[in-house]
């Protein structure tokens, strides 16, 4: 008579339980069997990828209540499993992760780690992760780029806090520095030759009406990181106006502007632009080179 569990069979069961509890997706996991293999992998204490080595293996009956613990907290609770676990992954990289930030999810990611933005990186570049949150993309791309020099800024001291905790926890606090501001005010004014040769942002950018109709578990996540204002385009205009000051005469913006780009194009439709293929489309992320915002 079969007593014990094994991962497979802990995995259906949590899944089960998700798609029932009706849950809504989208930091970190894209559905409920994703985040069921998510939330057993941390109560085991390894990677989803190990874990998915070990599916015929029994399962301790310690991490068995573990995981049933996070599953009834994500179905009670609504938050993001992010936030219970305390840590997030982005492009197989873990993440420190709470209240203080919104769960790391950019398809900038996917760009830095594919390595589709070094030829927009000169030997030695400088890079700027504007909106940086809890540093992950800055981290991305240091761990990737080891020979460029990366700064981080944020309006919030509660995310930089997080930022700089993620950056000691990948020993990059001698590669990675961190600015407190509102946008460009994080930064003090640059000499040319000081400037920029790539600015990546994933900035606030979610219109008045999406915001109004936000599931539970992004309104978890703090408003400041996501309100776009009515069009979703009232950070992006600010920092589309001052771009150029900080960026080098060859250099790029690199902008993550997620479903909005009917209302990008209505809000600048004499700024041509580049559209860079991700997972999600060809329609989320965009490149301006500084000489077009001049």
């Amino acid at each position: 008579m079969k007593t014990s569990t094994q991962i497979n069979d802990l995995w259906s069961q949590v899944t089960e339980y998700l798609e029932a509890a009706g849950l809504n997706y989208g930091h970190g996991a894209s559905d409920a069997k994703s985040e069921a293999l998510w939330l057993i992998s941390s109560a085991l204490g390894f990677p989803p990828e190990d874990v998915l080595e070990e599916l015929e293996s029994d399962i301790d009956p310690t991490a068995i209540e573990k995981a049933w613990e996070y599953a009834q907290q994500r179905a009670h609770t609504r938050q993001p499993l992010a936030y219970i676990l305390g840590e997030a992954w982005l492009m197989g990289v873990p993440f420190y992760c709470d209240e203080r930030s919104i769960v790391p999810r950019s398809y900038i990611a996917e760009l830095i780690v594919d390595g589709h933005l070094e030829e927009w990186l000169p030997p030695g570049a400088k890079v700027l992760d504007l909106c940086t949150g809890n540093g992950s993309l800055a981290i991305l791309l240091a761990l990737a780029c080891p020979d460029v020099n990366v700064s981080g800024a944020d309006i919030s001291l509660p995310a930089l806090s997080l930022a700089a905790k993620n950056i000691d926890r990948h020993g990059l606090t001698e590669q990675l520095e961190l600015y407190q501001g509102d946008l460009w005010d994080a930064l003090p004014e640059l000499a040319s030759e000081e400037r920029f040769d790539l600015i990546i942002c994933n900035p606030p950018y979610v219109n008045a009406q999406s915001m109004a109709n936000l599931p539970k578990e992004y309104l978890a996540e703090p408003e400041l990181a996501l309100a776009g204002g009515n069009d979703g385009m009232d950070l992006i205009r600010r920092i589309l106006r001052d771009a150029s000051a900080y960026l080098k005469e060859e250099g790029s913006l690199v902008l993550e502007i997620g479903n909005e780009k009917l209302n990008f194009e209505a809000a600048f439709p004499d700024i041509p632009v580049t559209w860079l293929e991700v997972s999600a489309g060809s329609d989320q992320v965009l490149l301006i080179r500084a000489q077009d915002l001049s």
